[in-house]
């Protein structure tokens, strides 16, 4: 007799339609949530610099990711989570608050407007349009480029490159437990896929954190934890002196950001997991509309800009490929709200080799752009390149639009850019031009 709840999972996520199952969806879910649950650590202590409530932001931040995760995967049914976004919080934190003395309660409010922008945008199919206009070589180098930058940060995260004043980055010490322990994780990974072992990455993070929990250098912080109080922060937005023209440049700035590092992400790990179909992605207005209500929700409860998560990608290779995945994910946010102490005895170099061996799988996408064309391969170079040398998804993303279109133009083939690429390559030149990375 057929199962009622595995019928209405697969009626809504079509599971089996997409080459999955319950299990391996779970387990995906599991995999993503493992590779990103940093960002509730690391989220509040950022934010917490610029006078926000530390356990306030806490909350807000799972309450976000968890709407973010259960609208991009019950309305888009993609396996793509979403979480406040590493770089636009430092911005919010560091350029904003503390290098403008902007009140946090005026940046917030920034924050939000950048998600009714968004809204209105998605709505309007103008993001969509600007995704689908995408050259294909850009497209690829995208996720080539996400591949090294998810490379960088687990190296960096494991401790094996660090920052060398002469070199600018150089080789960590390689004798550092952390660094060996993430090393063996990668080959631990490698070696059990190769014997197509199920859930090859979970069991990798898992057994790296019972050594590091083992040998004290991760401490077990036990299971259980009171829920802080979202009260500091929400609805604490203000937008009384907003529109200036220095926090329309903010607004606009968090809008760009956003707009690229979430684009990028979701051409990024929507092609790992196959998903795009003759090089547009299905569903994308939903998907848009997903992140887009993220932010917004996560600026009332009290966080900066909600996006998609490129560690998404690590679930991807786990087998995720429906909104299931992303709903796990979700579950698992809520459920740190009383589990957060079991959620930070993960150390970050334990989730280092599957962003390492996610970064092997991305780079493959290279191979589908066109080399021999100089006017589609220089801009996919610069694309990909940009994006590690610059820690930034976004700025490599910029740099591709702005060569591609300049390429076009001074080898006598400007017909062959789209007109939306034309309009955001000058959006993103005078951008750097008026007001700098």
């Amino acid at each position: 007799m057929e199962n009622p709840n595995t019928s209405l999972l697969e009626k809504w996520f079509k599971i089996k339609a997409n080459g999955s199952t319950v299990r391996t969806e779970l387990l995906a879910g599991l995999t993503t949530f493992l590779t990103m649950c940093y960002i509730i650590i690391i989220n509040p202590l950022i934010l917490s610099d610029a006078g926000m409530d530390m356990g306030a932001v806490f909350v807000a931040t799972c309450i976000a990711s968890a709407i973010g995760c259960f609208v991009m995967g019950g309305l888009a049914n993609y396996p793509i989570a979403l979480a406040p976004g590493m770089g636009l919080n430092a911005y919010f934190t560091y350029a904003v608050v503390k290098g403008m003395g902007v009140p946090w309660q005026i940046a917030l409010g920034a924050v939000f407007v950048s998600g009714i922008i968004f809204i209105f945008f998605s709505l309007f199919k103008i993001r969509e349009a600007l995704v689908n206009a995408l050259p294909m070589s850009l497209k690829m180098s995208i996720a080539a480029g996400i591949g090294l930058f998810l490379a960088l940060i687990a190296l960096k995260s494991a401790g094996i490159i660090v920052d060398n004043p002469a070199t600018l980055v150089g080789m960590g010490d390689i004798h550092n437990p952390a660094a060996l322990l993430a090393m063996l994780g990668f080959l631990m990974i490698i070696v059990l896929e190769h014997y197509r072992v199920r859930g090859a990455i979970i069991l990798s993070i898992l057994a790296i954190t019972a050594i590091a929990i083992f040998l004290d250098l991760s401490e077990f912080k036990g299971i259980i934890g009171s829920v802080p109080s979202i009260a500091p922060t929400f609805m604490q937005m203000d937008f009384n002196g907003l529109f200036t023209v220095s926090m329309l440049s903010v607004i606009f700035v968090f809008f760009l950001v956003d707009l690229f590092d979430s684009t990028g992400t979701l051409v990024g790990v929507s092609h790992r997991a196959g998903l795009l179909k003759d090089g547009k992605l299905p569903r994308l207005k939903r998907a848009l509309l997903a992140d887009s209500t993220a932010i917004v929700s996560g600026a009332a409860l009290g966080t900066s800009s909600t996006t998609p998560y490129i560690e998404s990608a690590s679930g991807v290779a786990a087998g995720g490929r429906t909104g299931l995945t992303a709903i796990t994910v979700g579950i698992l946010m809520l459920a740190c709200l009383w589990f957060s102490p079991l959620a930070q005895s993960v150390p970050a170099f334990a989730t280092a080799p599957a962003l390492l061996y996610v970064g092997v799988h991305m780079l493959r996408s290279a191979t589908e752009i066109n080399w021999d064309d100089m006017t589609e391969a220089a801009p996919a170079f610069l694309t990909i390149v940009f994006m590690p040398f610059s820690y930034s998804i976004a700025d490599g993303i910029a740099m591709g639009f702005i060569s591609y279109a300049a390429i076009k133009l001074l080898c006598g083939r400007a017909k062959e850019v789209p007109p939306m690429v034309w309009i955001v390559a000058v959006l993103w030149a005078a951008k750097f031009w008026f007001l700098g990375a």
